[in-house]
Order: structure tokens, then C-alpha cells, then sequence
């Protein structure tokens, strides 16, 4: 279980954050806007975090005779998800290092455009920017900002471990050749 759970969690992690390495030098020149990068971002997670699907059949299939109970499969996906989910966060510490202050900045200009955009008043544009102005001190710290971007991956991972663990339990779903 071990191996499964390691050799899937790092081929998750690997997507994520070579997505993320890429991803950032193209945001910093303006080829991806804040908008797309959300896109790009989350989509790659998902497909990243397919491999608890994979990881969980391939468990099922090779080790426990095409069974495996709904808590064993989460578990797996959830092992998974947390070795992605950590080298994603630890993945997002060197890109942040590098760009960290200019992505923050421009999301923030972005957000309040949005906000201007839907017709947002003064007073609410001021609360917003004091609220942003907090988020941003507070996002300075290292360990807040790691969980802060566990949480951005890890519920994804969780969701899928989830549906992944519910249909691999039956064992007529894709059964083993």
C-alpha cells in the first residue's frame, strides 16, 4: 500500500508543480491573466489529482483480488492527496520566492477591478482594501501561507478521494483484466 500510495502521490505532485513552474513565469509576463490562471490552475489539479483514482484501482486490482472496502480506498486517496497537496504548497514556497510580492500585488488589483466592474461603491472598495491589506500582512507569514495553500488543493483531492473510494469499491466497476 505503501509503495502505491508514494509512487501516485509524487506522479500528482509532480503534475502540480511542474504546472505551477510553468505556469508562474507566464502569469509574471502577462501571457496568462488572473482569470485563465485560476483555470489553468484548478484544471491541472484535477487531473493531477486523477491519480488517487489510479491509485486506488491499482491497489484494488494488483494487491486485494479486484476488492477493496470504501475506508481502505479513501484512505489511499486521501495519503495521495496530502503527498500532492504538500508538494504543491512546498512548490508554491519557491515560486513565491521568486514572484511572490508582484502576484500578490497584481491579484489584488485584479480583485478590486472585478469589484469596480460590478459596480462596487467607494466605501465598499475601501473595506475591501483594508480587509486585503490584513490578508496580505497576515500572508506574509510561512506557515499561514503553506496552509493557506494546502487548503487550496486539498479539498479537491479529498473530493476525489471520496467518489474515487465509493465507485472502486464495487468490484464490477472496471474490473480488473
Amino acid at each position: 500500500m505503501k509503495k502505491i500510495i508514494l509512487i501516485y502521490g509524487l506522479i500528482a505532485g509532480a503534475i502540480v508543480s511542474a504546472m505551477m513552474f510553468i505556469s508562474m513565469p507566464l502569469y509574471k509576463s502577462g501571457a496568462i491573466t488572473p482569470d485563465k490562471g485560476e483555470v489553468i490552475g484548478y484544471t491541472t489539479m484535477i487531473i493531477a489529482l486523477s491519480m488517487v483514482f489510479f491509485g486506488i484501482k491499482s491497489f484494488r486490482d494488483n494487491y486485494q483480488n479486484g476488492t477493496i472496502t470504501f475506508a481502505k480506498g479513501f484512505k489511499i486517496g486521501v495519503l495521495i492527496t496530502l503527498i500532492a497537496s504538500v508538494m504543491y504548497a512546498l512548490s508554491w514556497e519557491v515560486s513565491y520566492n521568486r514572484i511572490g510580492q508582484e502576484f500578490t500585488q497584481k491579484m489584488s488589483e485584479h480583485y478590486f477591478e472585478k469589484m469596480k466592474a460590478k459596480g462596487a461603491s467607494e466605501t465598499e472598495l475601501q473595506e475591501a482594501k483594508q480587509k486585503m491589506k490584513l490578508y496580505a500582512e497576515m500572508y506574509k507569514n510561512p506557515v499561514i501561507r503553506f496552509g493557506i495553500t494546502l487548503i487550496e488543493i486539498f479539498p479537491i483531492g479529498l473530493a476525489l478521494s471520496l467518489l474515487s473510494a465509493g465507485l472502486l469499491r464495487r468490484k464490477e466497476f472496471l474490473p480488473a483484466s
